[in-house]
């Protein structure tokens, strides 16, 4: 599967980069605080997501202003700017209604997009989201908030990836090192210090739970058990607090749901059950391959070491037929 890049203007004149992939209907991924379209489309952790919701689908997805291929040196960076890019890209694609996936700081964006526009949002899926960033949760609060304002201020762009590593381990605490060495490489490409601060800043500060009544289409809340990230509580936040919305707990310590994980599978079964598409099956061939070449690998090394065992036991036996045989 392939995708197409194209740029659009924002309404203040920023440049936003979105993509294209895949046939059929829309479906349109809210754009988060660390995506860059081109990494994430090859790299290890994203893709298997990213094909599942553009098997039946023509996904269309963005990098928020700052950051991946969108415009990279931005004054202005606010809620409400993430909200108007969202409606930039959608109308740059020519789409009139489409279901609209959002996870982790899009849900908000989301959110603020559905109400602002019920003719435009047929089905809305919120992934790890919430409606309150942590500047507004008790067991967070600003202080929390502007610690880690300082920690991406003094390490993001050093050398030292130590600094980003911290963010990992809160994204991916199942992941292992070669995934974890991934993400952190995506956050140092996707954004500068100044621009990844102050897009943390805005998400940290949101909070949109005046809204989510006012929520009148069919909405899907997934939120993984253990996350880190983003507490599950505020799943259960969205849950009840959007008429009618449908809560999906998902077992899984990671923010980002790994493509091995059985948690990966389900989630893309009930968003295309909620669509009422068929659940895709593609994205898996890849992982059933990976699975297969490990266990290759590791009956190549059983055999070999087998053979060895066989070789050694048939030499000590060969020598000690001949020690006999001398004595005798």
């Amino acid at each position: 599967m392939e995708q197409t890049i194209k740029f659009c203007t924002a309404p203040d004149g920023v440049r936003i980069a979105y993509a294209i992939a895949g046939e059929g209907p829309p479906i349109v991924r809210a754009g988060s605080w660390l995506t860059h379209l081109e990494f994430d489309w090859k790299g290890p952790l994203m893709r298997h997501m990213l094909e599942g919701l553009a098997e039946h689908r023509q996904l269309v997805r963005y990098d928020v202003r700052g950051t991946g291929l969108s415009d990279r040196e931005v004054r202005d960076i606010s809620f409400d700017h993430f909200v108007t890019d969202l409606g930039a890209v959608v109308d740059a694609a020519g789409l009139k209604r489409f279901p609209l996936f959002a996870s982790s700081q899009a849900g908000a964006v989301g959110i603020a997009y559905a109400v602002r526009n019920p003719e435009r949002v047929s089905h809305l899926i919120l992934l790890g989201a919430y409606a309150r960033g942590a500047a507004h949760r008790p067991t967070q609060g600003p202080e929390f908030v502007n610690a880690l304002r300082s920690v991406i201020r003094q390490g993001w762009g050093s050398d030292d990836p130590s600094y980003r590593q911290l963010f990992s381990s809160q994204f991916l605490p199942g992941g292992t090192p070669e995934q974890l060495r991934w993400f952190s490489e995506r956050q140092r490409i996707s954004a500068t210090a100044d621009v990844a601060e102050k897009i943390y800043a805005a998400n940290m500060a949101v909070d949109v739970r005046g809204l989510l009544p006012q929520i009148k289409i069919p909405t899907l809340v997934l939120h993984c058990r253990g996350d880190r990230r983003v507490p599950l509580e505020m799943g259960h936040e969205l849950a009840a607090l959007i008429p009618g919305a449908r809560f999906v707990l998902l077992e899984s310590n990671n923010h980002l749901i790994l493509e091995h994980e059985p948690a990966a599978e389900i989630l893309l079964n009930e968003v295309a059950d909620f669509l009422g598409d068929d659940r895709p099956k593609s994205w898996k061939r890849r992982v059933h391959a990976t699975e297969a070449k490990l266990e290759t690998i590791a009956r190549e090394v059983e055999t070999s070491s087998a053979f060895r065992i066989i070789a050694i036991i048939a030499a000590v036996t060969s020598v000690a037929t001949f020690v006999v045989w001398m004595l005798s």
